[in-house]
């Protein structure tokens, strides 16, 4: 009995596909945003009856199961309402900063790939929304740990932090689908 002696054969796993990542809104009865679910939840909640669909996938796909057919949701709305407890002040994410700043550099107005302190920590400067700001590298490393006087430079817009419900649930979520819009209200800048 001969051996193969051939190179191995490496299994190489499925590509995961798009919607398994995808993100679905979902919305109080009163249409208040209230977090951003995972694709398979969204259909759970939908099949159960605990939500509808109140906007459907743009592409108008659709999940089967043996006895039924849902629309992929983009926006779903509960049912029954859910009393939302108090939220205090929105916590300092690095998505959240990156989506505050709209990815772009407060120095130069190029991409924004770092977060900078404008105060160096070094200096005693806190990790605060008022004085972290998204930057591109270079300017990040132009800066180092030197105050803004220093350089000569200053910041395109003074940092701030975000108000409004939809920060908090905007943060972890980096595609937002444009159907989504109409429900979070005007973006706090």
């Amino acid at each position: 009995m001969a051996v193969p002696t051939g190179p191995p054969v490496v299994a190489v796993p499925a590509p995961v596909p798009s919607w398994g990542r995808r993100r679905v809104l979902l919305l109080n009865t009163t249409f208040e945003p209230l977090t951003a679910l995972s694709l398979r939840r969204a259909v759970v909640l939908v099949v159960c009856g605990k939500a509808e669909v109140v906007h459907g996938d743009p592409a108008g796909l659709v999940v089967h199961s043996a006895t039924s057919n849902v629309v992929v949701p983009s926006v779903i709305r509960l049912s029954s309402y859910v009393r939302v407890p108090y939220r205090g002040r929105v916590p300092l994410t690095r998505a959240g900063l990156m989506h505050r700043d709209r990815y772009r550099c407060a120095y130069c107005g190029g991409r924004a790939e770092t977060i900078d302190h404008v105060v160096p920590r070094s200096r005693g400067g806190q990790h605060t929304w008022q004085n972290c700001v998204a930057c591109c590298a270079k300017c990040n490393h132009r800066k180092a740990d030197k105050m803004l006087a220093e350089l000569g430079w200053r910041l395109r817009v003074v940092p701030n932090a975000p108000r409004g419900a939809h920060w908090r649930l905007l943060a972890g979520v980096v595609d937002t689908d444009p159907l989504w819009l109409p429900y979070l209200g005007e973006p706090a800048a």
